[in-house]
């Protein structure tokens, strides 16, 4: 008898989201973060880069942080340092957004507790490239 497909949450989450806002994007393109957020806008994905040291990036209007975008974000990415993660986290409680994405080597767990128990889908060290391109291509 054939087992039905288990569910794939990440799969979901990347289906049914349209715009991520990148926290940390660079616009230096050597840098991580702009090769990753590049590829997932070239696959139809809206990026907002978050990030006080720049002003635009990819051709998107930056913000100085999450507080200050002025619509809705389905994902924050972030490509910060895990010292930095507890307060984007709390940031995105106050904006109800729906799913955390902590890159690779992005790891905090107390972080990651606190927006689970907000009701926030939290994906933790993984590359969202990778795991876009794992599921989606």
């Amino acid at each position: 008898m054939a087992s039905l497909p288990q569910p794939d949450p990440i799969a979901e989450l990347l289906k049914r989201s349209r715009t991520i806002a990148v926290v940390g994007l660079s616009d230096n393109p050597l840098r991580p973060s702009h090769g990753v957020s590049a590829y997932m806008q070239s696959h139809g994905y809206r990026i907002i880069p978050v990030n006080p040291q720049v002003e635009e990036c990819l051709g998107e209007k930056a913000y100085a942080s999450l507080l200050d975008v002025p619509e809705k974000i389905d994902i924050v990415n972030i490509f910060r340092r895990p010292e930095y993660v507890e307060e984007i986290v709390d940031q995105a409680i106050q904006l109800k957004v729906p799913a955390i994405w902590m890159q690779e080597d992005v790891i905090h767990e107390k972080a990651a507790e606190k927006a689970r128990k907000a009701g926030i889908f939290v994906v933790m060290d993984r590359c969202i490239l990778k795991e876009h391109r794992a599921r989606l291509r």
